[in-house]
């Protein structure tokens, strides 16, 4: 009876120690020990069905790799701007992931099917465009590009220089280049690249002297192709590369297909871009403030071929699939190879870029990659080819540092 009253000191004064009293205090110690214990076991199976599902969003090999999955973890957030993680190899997807916001006001989370502007990962696309009709035979890397466009530039600049960044044409920032998604249906493409040239006559340096990056560039390299097919840049790319894999608008185009399905871009408030925001871009593109984020409205570059590309991380992951694939449907062996060759200066100097690629080096790894960022997005894309890997990463935040992320996240991939 002392057990009792230490156990239950509020029951004590009105027990005394008759059998049945004991015996209805024993029930009820009964009860409580069972309903406690299958309280226990409830909150442990809601762990699990929690910790299982998390572990479906991101995919088999997150609970595989304890590094990864704290990798992504630490990225994730429930109240900021998300990011798109897909790594695949040439025939199966190893693991795909998102996490965050598309719509911080409306509380949408982000899917791993909401498209996202690619802005300058585009290029690698422009290059395959220009590499296809290579094999089919409808131009040369030699060619000098006034065969196919009009330009105030050296007649002496080639398609090859075009695609690896030493034609010498100017780079001015290309901020302003854009144009509202609700404007595009009046607005005109080459009326826009005439302007840009008549304002940028002058090269920065002689064709094939040296390695300089150039928007522009890329620009022009939109109107070789149309000249050398037929077809505009964006039938082109959807007939070429966007159809034989099965890829629809809905995952990858040239504009937003579904505004329910694409993420909105965003602006960290409290950024030196933002406080410099009138400067460096029209004041039409600026939204509301969502929370501590600026949504930026929904933006088209003026040059597709330089940066048009909308898509998400899972539609870009294809593309680099049929890359890594020995049966490519895009290339080519031999025309391929082009892809993973560096390129020289006219001097024989090597420089860091192939016919569609930039080079980098991670742990003695070679990779292959384009990184995009503008108005509200940033992204990357890569390619291990000795690996037989590639990664993707989208992020719907302009400041997003996509490369020191890759690295983390591809380094702890590698690991597993």
């Amino acid at each position: 009876m002392i057990h009792f009253e230490k156990s239950l000191p509020s029951l004590a004064l009105y027990m005394q120690p008759v059998r049945g009293q004991a015996t209805e205090w024993i029930a009820y110690r009964w009860r409580y020990v069972i309903t406690r214990g299958l309280m226990i076991q409830f909150f442990i199976l809601l762990l699990v069905f929690i910790m299982y599902n998390a572990t479906l969003s991101a995919g088999e090999n997150v609970v595989k790799n304890s590094k990864v999955a704290q990798l992504l973890s630490e990225l994730s957030s429930t109240n900021a701007p998300g990011f798109q993680y897909v790594v695949v190899n040439s025939d199966s997807v190893l693991l795909e992931y998102s996490a965050g916001k598309a719509d911080i006001k409306n509380k949408v989370a982000l899917s791993s099917s909401h498209t996202m502007a690619a802005f300058s990962m585009t290029k690698t696309l422009t290059a395959i465009a220009v590499l296809q009709l290579l094999e089919q035979q409808k131009l040369q890397l030699h060619d000098k590009i006034s065969h196919y466009v009009e330009h105030p530039y050296s007649a002496k600049i080639t398609i090859r220089q075009l695609l690896n960044h030493t034609s010498g044409l100017p780079d001015p920032i290309p901020l302003k280049w854009v144009h509202l998604a609700n404007k595009d249906s009046t607005f005109d493409e080459k009326k826009a690249l005439a302007k840009v040239l008549l304002e940028h006559p002058k090269t920065a340096s002689k064709p094939g002297e040296k390695y300089q990056y150039s928007n522009i560039g890329f620009w022009l390299l939109g109107g070789v192709i149309e000249t050398a097919s037929g077809l505009s840049y964006g039938e082109y790319i959807r007939k070429n590369i966007f159809e034989p894999l099965h890829l629809s608008e809905n995952e990858i185009s040239f504009s937003i297909i579904q505004a329910d399905n694409h993420a909105k871009g965003y602006l960290k408030k409290y950024s030196f871009m933002n406080l410099f925001k009138t400067f460096l871009i029209e004041d039409t593109t600026w939204g509301e403030y969502e929370e501590n984020w600026l949504h930026i409205n929904n933006l088209y570059l003026n040059g597709p071929a330089f940066g048009g590309a909308i898509g998400s991380a899972s539609a870009f992951s294809r593309i680099l699939q049929s890359l890594l694939s020995e049966q490519s449907v895009l290339l080519g062996t031999s025309v391929k190879q082009h892809l993973y060759v560096q390129e020289k200066d006219n001097s024989g100097n090597a420089i860091n870029m192939t016919l569609g690629w930039h080079i980098g080096e991670l742990n003695d790894k070679k990779y292959y990659f384009k990184e995009g960022g503008g108005a509200g997005f940033h992204s990357e894309m890569r390619i291990y080819p000795e690996m037989n890997l590639a990664t993707v990463l989208m992020v719907n935040s302009t400041s997003f540092n996509t490369s020191r992320q890759l690295n983390k996240l591809d380094l702890a991939v590698m690991d597993q």
